[in-house]
């Protein structure tokens, strides 16, 4: 059985670094910390450039931790805010499987971190070194409302950062600064009333 989880625990913890450092370093063809910040701010996580590097870290720092057997519930805690910020943004609303973009992927990493938790990383992990076999059911709990917390306040922050910066936004002057468009004429403008009448002369 330590094997077992041993090899869940690399599987399912390299998956979360591999994505981690697509998001942080643009390893594995992935967008780097730049093409992440863009998308955050696409989703209204602002800031973006510091919600970039919390995603990023927190995949990467959790997926190593879930590997080694490291603080497991802190790992699978900062693994499942990220999935859970993901599934709300981006997945949700295509449904289930992830052939239409949906939730799948993100749900069966999650449930299988929490399985490390609850059972335990095994005595071949970093955790039984500290006398931490097992943790439990309370802390794999503990993970999973710690991690959507974490993710709803995250999304909640953001959400209201993007509306006080967009609230903030001058608004477009109606005649911007070298536009084609000429001013209307006066109608005071005694020079405007003799052309008026110069053309009405002509068609007379």
């Amino acid at each position: 059985m330590a094997v077992g989880t041993l090899v869940l625990r690399l599987v399912v913890g390299g998956l979360f670094v591999g994505h981690g450092l697509q998001k942080l370093t643009g390893a594995f063809e992935g967008p780097g910390i730049e093409g992440t910040t863009g998308m955050m701010d696409s989703l209204d996580m602002k800031p973006a450039r510091s919600n970039a590097y919390a995603a990023a870290l927190s995949e990467t720092l959790g997926g190593a931790g879930i590997a080694l057997g490291a603080a497991t519930p802190l790992a699978t805690t900062a693994v499942t805010a990220a999935m859970a910020t993901a599934v709300h943004k981006v997945h949700l609303k295509n449904g289930l499987w992830n052939a239409k973009g949906g939730y799948e992927f993100n749900a069966a990493l999650v449930a299988a971190a929490l399985a490390v938790t609850a059972d335990g990383p095994g005595r071949l992990s970093v955790d039984a070194l500290f006398g931490r076999r097992k943790w439990g059911f309370g802390w794999a709990v503990f993970s999973v409302v710690a991690g959507v917390a974490a993710s709803a306040a995250a999304i909640a922050l953001g959400r209201r950062a993007a509306e006080a910066e967009r609230a903030a936004a001058p608004l477009a002057p109606a005649h911007p600064v070298g536009s084609d468009a000429a001013p209307p004429s006066s109608s005071t403008d005694p020079e405007s009333d003799d052309d008026t009448g110069a053309a009405t002369g002509s068609k007379a």
